[in-house]
């Protein structure tokens, strides 16, 4: 009798462990670590990227030298 219920104090102790470690999610993390160790609620948070913005010269030149690149390939590729 008393081992009995020793065997059912067990199950019911292994049954709440479950429980416990399915709410509190996995305890160790596989894989790779994120970049951005800094966490709230065990979530990372993505680092937020600066806008790249072009000056209007920087724009033209920029275009000016695509303009030359897709010329110089459209060239190679005719021949």
């Amino acid at each position: 009798m008393q081992d009995q219920i020793v065997q059912l104090l067990i199950q019911e102790r292994d049954r709440l462990t479950r429980a416990i470690e399915a709410l509190q999610g996995p305890i160790k993390r596989r894989g790779r670590p994120p970049k951005n160790a800094i966490t709230i609620n065990g979530v990372a948070e993505p680092k937020k990227r600066k806008k790249r913005t072009f000056t209007v010269a920087q724009r033209r030149a920029f275009g000016l030298r695509m303009k030359k690149f897709w010329a110089a390939k459209k060239k190679a590729a005719k021949g």
